[in-house]
């Protein structure tokens, strides 16, 4: 009952005072709003990232001529550049690991293309990757309707192709692409298959990706690229065990000696995330380091607004501690108001951060709506411990006033 007293009273003195306490409430807001948009950004992005990469497979790992790395804000990892793995590597890995594990091959067409089929055409923002029989099951994509690759349409180098599902859309948005032949860089594929949306990742992502018989790719499009093995493992536990052996296997296929360092990079699949993670703690520290200079000045305007407060409330502090309110009691009643103050503008600053940051999740990957519950209350309490520390200096001053004295105030 007492803690309800306290709270309507302290209402009924915001209200009264409602400018002065609407702007700190305002720049406290601001602050938690800071911290909690990044804390529920990064949040979401890892949720929906976790998801994506799930479905991949997160018991994937690849082979490549250089380490994945994340790049933020010009902050990353040294670049390690290796020798390019060439498709004979990649052929002799691939028949020494079989009875392992399934693994594929991917090479990228080099820089983007526009796909036109009669008069309708894309943006010139369409990536084209080369692949053997086996990419999809280590990919984790699925057909949305038509055939995979066969081995015979590697062997062969036939001019067929998969696209993604941007493409069909594009392209064929009232009939099936199944048999029809689109054309890029004047060479013409029969379309034999289309993916299942798979949603795109910033400027790329297998919506918007159309995928060649790694033969013909080479064939149409020749060039040093680099060759990427995927190597998908059915129990993710044993994910460590197969790398390890990959490892080997590569590095026999390389000739490499005993005392010779690796020169080429194993990534798992869910690496990816954890860079990101990583990169985004400049946002982390930023956001915290707003926060603390914004409540900071929260806390000068609010010890000013109790200041004020004390002194037109002096005649009302008087007549109480005439009528038997004890010092205790008034300097509750202050520091109750300071808190309220405080609190009212990390709530408001929270529901906002939540649901910008979302929002901010949201354009980057299709994450469920989340809500950074240790940052949360982290921002409650930060509120409470500014509202004390603003509102314990001008509550004494009112508990210490002279009764006396303060009815005579005018």
């Amino acid at each position: 009952m007492r803690f309800l007293l306290i709270l309507n009273q302290s209402l009924e003195a915001i209200r009264s005072n409602l400018f002065r306490a609407g702007v700190t409430i305002f720049i406290i807001a601001l602050g938690i709003t800071a911290l909690i948009i990044v804390m529920t950004a990064i949040e979401g992005i890892k949720t929906g990232m976790t998801s994506s990469f799930a479905s991949l497979g997160s018991n994937t790992f690849s082979i490549q001529n250089r380490a994945a790395q994340v790049m933020m804000h010009g902050r990353g990892r040294d670049k390690q550049n290796f020798p390019d793995i060439t498709y004979r590597e990649a052929q002799e890995f691939q028949a020494e690991f079989d009875a392992v594990a399934i693994s594929s091959l991917s090479v990228s067409g080099g820089g983007t293309f526009q796909i036109r089929y009669q008069d309708q055409e894309t943006n010139p923002n369409i990536n084209i990757t080369g692949i053997d029989e086996n990419y999809f099951i280590t990919a984790r994509y699925e057909l949305e309707e038509g055939r995979n690759l066969s081995s015979d349409d590697i062997a062969l180098a036939r001019n067929v192709i998969i696209i993604g599902y941007e493409l069909k859309e594009k392209l064929f948005p009232y009939s099936s692409p199944i048999g029809q032949q689109i054309m890029t860089k004047g060479h013409a594929y029969t379309v034999i298959g289309v993916l299942k949306s798979f949603g795109t990742m910033g400027m790329g992502g297998a919506d918007r990706t159309c995928f060649l018989p790694i033969s013909t790719l080479r064939n149409h499009y020749p060039g040093s690229r680099s060759i990427t093995l995927s190597v998908f493992v059915k129990d993710a536990n044993l994910l460590d065990p197969y790398m390890a052996e990959a490892r080997g296997a590569f590095r026999l296929v390389r000739g490499l000696g005993a005392k010779e360092e690796d020169n080429f990079a194993l990534s798992r699949s869910d690496q990816f995330v954890d860079q990101v993670l990583e990169q985004a703690s400049v946002l982390t520290i930023s956001a915290q380091i707003i926060a603390m200079i914004t409540l900071l000045g929260a806390a000068v305007a609010l010890l000013n607004v109790m200041l004020v407060s004390v002194t037109e409330r002096t005649r009302e502090i008087g007549l109480r501690k005439a009528t038997g309110a004890t010092r205790k009691s008034i300097m509750t009643q202050f520091l109750g108001e300071a808190v309220v103050i405080c609190q009212l503008g990390g709530i408001l600053g929270i529901v906002l951060g939540v649901l910008g940051g979302n929002l901010v999740s949201s354009f980057a990957f299709k994450a469920q709506f989340v809500i950074p519950w240790p940052w949360v209350w982290i921002g409650v309490i930060s509120c409470f411990v500014v509202g004390i520390g603003a509102g314990i200096y001008p509550a004494g001053k009112a508990a210490n006033l002279d009764p006396i004295e303060s009815l005579r105030h005018a």
